[in-house]
């Protein structure tokens, strides 16, 4: 129970007499904002504005630009299954995102923030009407703002804001008189400091991740000609009916969608020189967590439980459980060099179901949910980074997605999966490939450090301010 004065100015204010307005966070937060030294959001801002609706035609990669809703930006690649809107039919001027704006959800992700980073600028991406744009008068406070705004007392005023029922919203007219604390220039220097690092860091790390395709694709002989018939996502314009031969039948799926000829297609292009069975370079079969009771608890007993959609977010923020409801904890943390595929979902293009997560870095010893696929590589026959590249090539999101049961949520059959072909190539290629991913997910983690340094700068500022 928490018990507090509350002053009759409050109260007149506020025209508000219940308990919970007036003692909870957001509101004891902003009071004390508002007694430091500070200054508005829009006194620091140029614009704050949403692009507002425009039309959308979605269509194939080369033929559109990237278009990004809310969830989309927070994550550590926001161009990997991503949307693409027409480039001759949806252009549209305000909806583009530029390198150092602050974004946040206006509907239903109220909350999510994300700082825009030259990658985007530089694809040319596209938010949707659903993104707040912050742009500061200043490049060089945006990273101290955007620290702000996503630290416990920014994110407490974003979420107190939030109107409505069913799905709640907020406007650009509700950030403006949020109190950004005024701090010491160099301190604000140094935070912002941090966050362009980390946005510069995140930036390296994707383009080593891109590399690391694009070489596995040379060593495949594969063209973009090639690539783009081999993952295109409308399966049928490569066949819609097609026929198999009753040996190719196997006993774990009749499906039609399990035996596509692109499929197959594929299978003769990772084939075509040397390669391993996948069950050949495991430790052990691919395999689901266990299922468990989530009891909600954030004391020191507790641990941090990531979903699958929380693997993809830029700084994965998870649900706070008590660790005594998880059997066999230990056998559930994941370790370094682990591969995780979202293993439930539906074949929507732009879902995770089938997109592949290493676990090097800031995702090691972390809790994750059963429905995340695990794949143990034996490093005494393959790479961890290298096999990482070729469970994450769009090949294999194909493979993967071509070898499912269900109906309106899918899962993978283990039986095919464990049979599908991994390339294989000399030592030195693999290794050159394997070191590319290892290193764009050094280059995550240690952006990840920075980001939290820069955020808790900020936080502790404000907390000894409070206490002198």
């Amino acid at each position: 129970m928490i018990i507090q004065k509350v002053k009759k100015q409050h109260i007149i204010e506020s025209l508000r007499f219940d308990g919970s307005y007036h003692l909870s966070d957001g509101t004891l937060y902003l009071r004390k904002l508002r007694k430091m030294p500070h200054q508005e959001l829009q006194s620091l801002c140029s614009d704050i504005f949403t692009a507002g609706r425009s039309k959308r035609i979605y269509t194939e990669k080369n033929k559109g630009l990237p278009y990004l809703s809310n969830s989309d930006v927070v994550k550590g690649n926001p161009l990997e299954g991503c949307k693409y809107n027409s480039k001759k039919y949806a252009f549209d001027e305000p909806s583009f995102l530029k390198e150092g704006m602050i974004v946040t959800g206006r509907v239903g992700a109220i909350g999510q923030t994300a700082y825009i980073t030259s990658e985007l600028e530089d694809n040319q991406a596209m938010g949707s009407d659903n993104i707040i744009r912050v742009v500061c008068k200043e490049k060089n406070i945006s990273g101290y703002v955007y620290s702000f705004l996503v630290s416990r007392y920014g994110n407490t005023l974003l979420n107190r804001l939030a109107a409505g029922g069913v799905q709640p919203y907020i406007s650009e007219d509700m950030l403006k008189d949020i109190p950004i604390p005024t701090l010491s220039k160099e301190k604000e220097q140094e935070i912002h400091q941090l966050i362009v690092e980390a946005s510069e860091l995140r930036v390296e790390a994707n383009k080593l991740l891109k590399e690391s395709q694009r070489h596995l694709f040379r060593l495949l002989n594969i063209d973009n000609e090639s690539e783009d018939e081999l993952t295109r996502p409308l399966e049928r314009e490569v066949s819609n009916i097609f026929s198999t031969k009753r040996s190719a039948l196997s006993a774990n799926t009749f499906r039609s969608r399990n035996y596509s000829p692109r499929k197959q297609q594929i299978i003769n292009v990772l084939k075509q020189d040397q390669y391993s069975k996948l069950k050949e370079v495991l430790s052990q079969e691919p395999f689901y967590g266990a299922r468990y009771k989530r009891i909600e608890s954030f004391s020191e007993n507790s641990i941090m439980l990531l979903s699958q959609g929380d693997l993809f977010d830029r700084i994965p923020k998870g649900r706070s459980i008590s660790k005594s409801s998880v059997k066999n904890l230990n056998e559930e943390i994941v370790s370094k060099g682990n591969i995780l595929v979202p293993a439930q979902g539906t074949l929507g293009e732009n879902e995770i179901f089938g997109r592949a997560v290493f676990v090097w870095g800031y995702l090691e010893n972390t809790l994750v949910a059963g429905h995340a696929m695990r794949f143990i590589p034996n490093e005494e026959k393959i790479m961890a980074g290298y096999l990482f590249a070729v469970l994450n090539s769009p090949l294999w999101f194909r493979l993967f997605r071509n070898s499912v049961y269900g109906t309106n949520l899918l899962g993978f059959i283990v039986p095919l999966i464990n049979e599908l072909p991994v390339p294989r190539f000399s030592n030195e290629e693999e290794e050159n490939i394997d070191v590319l991913v290892k290193t764009a997910y050094d280059n995550l983690t240690l952006a990840n450090s920075k980001e939290n340094q820069a955020i808790a700068l900020i936080e502790k500022e404000i907390d000894l301010w409070q206490v002198s």
